[in-house]
């Protein structure tokens, strides 16, 4: 064997087991899934019978299919433009700091850090209209008569959430922006005060024109997460009250775990996935043309 051939193959068996993880992980459930959505397969019976389009047509003739996907349209851009806001003014606000910018990031990367499973447990308790210290204080100011329960009160259950989800999120914008600003030549702001313009000007002319594809990039990533969100929003709320906070993701479990129709609930991921795979797409179209221009 060649000393080309013995590279080869030993650059092979180094890539092997993380290619046999990707199959294991990924491709396995990606084809199951698509597989399931073109059968009856139900998980409390063992033979099932091959159905065609049948799963597709009934979800896209359901009410309960869109609202659930009416509301995770609602749940993703809403999340999306408050992470993003938050994010950059913190940003903006941290690049501006000339001293203990450091321990500022720091700390608001800590909701970042956990996992999702223990913040929503610690929102849960701290909205617990028992025990919980906002319902408490709300009612010891004389705000709410008794103590409210703002994850099961249809008027705010949605907006409580979605405030956690932008809480949660937006420490990954503030450091990937704040990493971006800091790439700025600061002779552009110099030359563009001379030439007379004012913030705005140099705002929307200069720092976005640097940060957009980081922003970019940052979006499309955040919108497939958070539209593929599950573990917050259902332990918090269950997708409830009623089905007030119910997105495609809670919508596909209830169906195929509460309901047992694994192939309904296969086809939900699947037109999940083409949802999700044409939206990537046309953002990335932009992305690339952005660095076109930008080259």
């Amino acid at each position: 064997m060649t000393a080309s051939k013995k590279r080869r193959l030993a650059g092979f068996l180094f890539v092997s087991p993380a290619v046999l993880l990707v199959v294991a992980l990924l491709i396995y459930p990606v084809l199951s899934s698509i597989y399931f959505s073109f059968t009856n397969k139900n998980l409390i019976r063992v033979n099932y019978d091959f159905v065609g389009f049948d799963n597709f047509t009934l979800l896209l003739s359901s009410s309960d299919f869109w609202y659930a996907f009416v509301n995770s349209v609602k749940w993703t851009v809403l999340s999306m433009l408050g992470q993003l806001l938050v994010g950059l003014f913190a940003a903006l606000a941290l690049n501006r700091l000339p001293r203990f910018s450091g321990f500022y990031r720091t700390m608001l990367i800590i909701p970042w850090a956990f996992p999702p499973i223990i913040l929503a447990f610690v929102w849960k308790w701290i909205f617990n209209d028992v025990y919980g210290f906002i319902p408490s204080l709300l009612s010891t100011l004389g705000i709410t008569e008794t103590n409210a329960a703002p994850l099961s009160n249809p008027d705010i259950a949605f907006w409580v959430v979605l405030g956690i989800n932008i809480w949660f999120g937006a420490p990954l914008f503030m450091v990937n922006i704040l990493s971006a600003l800091k790439t700025i030549p600061q002779e552009q702001y110099e030359a563009a005060m001379v030439d007379g313009a004012s913030n705005i000007e140099q705002f929307f002319y200069i720092t976005v024109n640097h940060i957009k594809e980081v922003i970019g990039l940052l979006v499309i990533l955040r919108v497939i997460w958070v539209f593929n969100n599950f573990d917050i929003l259902y332990l918090l709320t269950g997708g409830g009250p009623g089905k007030l906070t119910t997105t495609l993701p809670i919508y596909a479990y209830q169906t195929g775990w509460n309901l047992r129709l694994l192939g309904s609930a296969s086809a939900i991921t699947v037109l999940l996935l083409v949802f999700l795979l044409i939206l990537a797409s046309g953002a990335f179209k932009l992305l690339n043309k952005w660095e076109k221009e930008r080259g």
